[in-house]
């Protein structure tokens, strides 16, 4: 997730929230040009944008993001609630907005309900073969049965529930999991796979994640879902 926020204090208090509860990776640029270079050059879930940054704000950053056809959801956080200026900026491609002050709970909630629905998703409910996936509980079961898996572990499954049959390249998975420095947790993305696979056999599924040498990963169902 990247958040574009100029006030450093609040845009600290929303990172380590969404870290905290939520367990969202998260990008910060104080600045709408650097911020709108981040989200061209990064797989994001979800852009949080200030609208009123230096350089540029939430409204041309909304603009450049949709004119080259990129569908990630943004979410814009305003001090104006003027009916004009929220029909301009729901025009303009943001998916929704929030008047400062807000709540910080309902703001994790409805970064939660714009990615799933950036996924395609509109329930909270993900389930592949006999693995299901709950993203409000976070939790995860096998045929009704829970499954520990570290919180890594969990973000994995979670993605890759989202896109089953699809291949994920490792540098999606990575920047998904992790902040703008990830190539330096490049080395462990496939510790962590092999040991989610290891929970998901011990749990007696036989949902499998398949390596694509090059290419990345894919979440396959057993032959009796497909």
């Amino acid at each position: 997730m990247l958040i574009v926020e100029d006030e450093e204090r609040l845009a600290a208090n929303i990172a380590a929230a969404l870290r905290e509860r939520s367990g969202y990776a998260v990008d910060w640029a104080d600045d709408g040009l650097a911020g709108a270079a981040m989200a061209e050059d990064g797989h994001y879930d979800l852009l949080l944008l200030d609208l009123m940054l230096p350089g540029l704000d939430g409204l041309g950053i909304v603009r450049r993001v949709r004119a080259r056809g990129d569908a990630t959801p943004i979410l814009i956080l305003t001090a104006r609630d003027e009916r004009e200026h929220v029909v301009e900026l729901l025009n303009a491609g943001a998916d929704d907005y929030m008047t400062k002050p807000f709540d910080l709970g309902e703001l994790l909630a409805r970064t939660k309900a714009l990615i799933r629905r950036g996924k395609g998703v509109s329930r909270a409910l993900l389930s592949v073969g006999r693995v299901s996936v709950n993203s409000v509980e976070q939790t995860v079961r096998c045929g009704g049965s829970l499954i520990d898996l570290s919180p890594t572990e969990y973000r994995i499954l979670e993605y890759l529930m989202y896109r089953p049959r699809a291949v994920v390249s490792r540098k999606e998975l990575l920047e998904h999991l992790y902040d703008y420095n990830w190539e330096r947790h490049s080395n462990v993305i496939e510790a962590h796979v092999s040991n989610l696979r290891k929970k998901l056999r011990a749990a007696g599924e036989e949902t499998a994640i398949e390596t694509l040498r090059g290419r990345g990963y894919r979440l396959e169902a057993p032959a009796r879902d497909l």
